[in-house]
This record gives C-alpha cells, structure tokens and sequence, in this order.
C-alpha cells in the first residue's frame, strides 16, 4: 500500500506541474489535459451518470478525483512516484482523490479556527465527509 506521505508528495509536485496555487483544485481540467502526456485525456462529457455520485452537491467532483487518482496512478509519471499500488486498493484510491482535492499545502493556508470539515466542504468543493476524513488523515479531526 502507497503511504500517505507519498500520496502528499506526489501531489505536491503535481500543483507545481499544473501550476495550482490555490482551491478548488481544478480536477476537471487536470483530467482533460494532462500536462507533457502524462496520461490520455478524458472526455468527461462521455461519463454515465451512473459513475458520478450524486449524494452531495460536490459528489461529482470527487467522482472525477477518483477518475484522477486512478489515471495518475496507471500513468508511468504516476509509477514513478511510487503510486502504483494506489490503483489496486480501493481505500487508497479514495484517500489519494482526497489529497488531490484537498491538498495538504493549501489545507495549510486556511486558520486553525476554520478546518472545519463544514467550511472545508465549501472551500474546497468536496462533499463534507470527504472534508471529514481529510482532515482525520491531518490530524485535524
């Protein structure tokens, strides 16, 4: 299993590549264009409905995080980062969509006071369990 400090680094290098600085992560860009090849792009128009949870205004996003998280770790970029074993295993597949959604860095930058998994839900446009269990994975819950 890939460890969460790999996940966390991985992502980090993956902001700098697509040059994201600030939330929401946009992960429906980042599937439809991938930067230097890093895996095909996606059509996201051709998704079923029945792929996109629906439970939660921003359920689809994290859909698409997973959608991500499994494209990166297929990708030979993602191989090279150690993320191979992500794909795999379905827990840290949803653990991974979650850093690229909610990454550590920009986490960071919110106040103490507000890492909340409520506010977290809106500044990050994730559904607030999602939220919840990032911020568990920090310490912060």
């Amino acid at each position: 299993m890939t460890d969460l400090a790999n996940m966390e680094a991985a992502v980090e290098a993956l902001l700098t590549i697509f040059d994201i600085d600030s939330p929401p992560v946009p992960i429906e860009s980042m599937l439809q264009n991938p930067r230097g090849n890093m895996w095909h792009d996606v059509d996201v128009t051709q998704l079923s409905g029945s792929f996109l949870k629906m439970d939660d205004i921003y359920s689809p996003r994290m859909s698409m995080a997973r959608l991500l998280a499994r494209h990166i770790a297929h990708s030979e970029w993602g191989q090279q980062h150690g993320l191979g074993d992500v794909s795999g295993d379905e827990e840290s597949l949803r653990t991974f969509a979650r850093i690229l959604a909610m990454p550590r860095s920009m986490i960071e930058n919110v106040s103490v006071p507000s890492r909340t998994a409520p506010t977290m839900r809106l500044h990050f446009e994730v559904p607030e369990e999602d939220a919840r269990l990032r911020l568990i994975d920090l310490g912060n819950g």
